[in-house]
């Protein structure tokens, strides 16, 4: 999972994780405090994805909090080569939460299922998802706010073009 804002990187929680501790790990203090913080070249490739919402429309558009963390979390994930196109990502939302339609930027990642306390919609979404960072959006502060992105930027640029 992706620490908050992306400060210290990721954070794996897998299925080594004993039973009993699976409602710790599911709060934000807890997940630090079971899972164990991975550099990027250890995070593993990512088969289903969870992001929050707080707006989904039935075509799979979202609306986060506005700050653009999940989209950056699926950016980085895509430039690592760690999450695919056809991953399916979800989100949780009431049912109030549903709306007809959200604006959309070149950036933002649509949902696969909306899953609400009464039910489960597939979206069939038709639209693609980035593949991966799109660079001309992130400025200085995004890398000093997230460590993880300089450290990747500074990947890219060492390796052979």
């Amino acid at each position: 999972m992706p620490t908050p804002h992306l400060r210290r990187g990721f954070i794996l929680l897998d299925d080594s994780l004993p039973r009993n501790r699976l409602k710790l790990a599911s709060t934000i203090h807890g997940a630090f405090t079971v899972g164990k913080s991975v550099p990027l070249d250890k995070v593993p490739k990512i088969d289903l994805a969870v992001v929050g919402s707080v707006a989904v429309a039935k075509d799979g558009g979202r609306i986060g909090k506005g700050e653009g963390y999940s989209e950056m979390e699926y950016a980085i994930l895509r430039e690592l080569g760690l999450v695919s196109e056809s991953v399916p990502i979800i989100t949780t939302v009431h049912e109030s939460q549903i709306v007809e339609s959200v604006p959309l930027e070149d950036h933002d990642i649509a949902v696969d299922y909306i899953v609400t306390p009464k039910r489960v919609l597939a979206t069939n979404r038709t639209r693609p998802r980035p593949s991966s960072i799109i660079w001309d959006k992130v400025t200085p502060e995004m890398t000093n706010r997230m460590p993880v992105l300089n450290e990747l930027m500074q990947r890219l640029a060492s390796q052979p073009k």
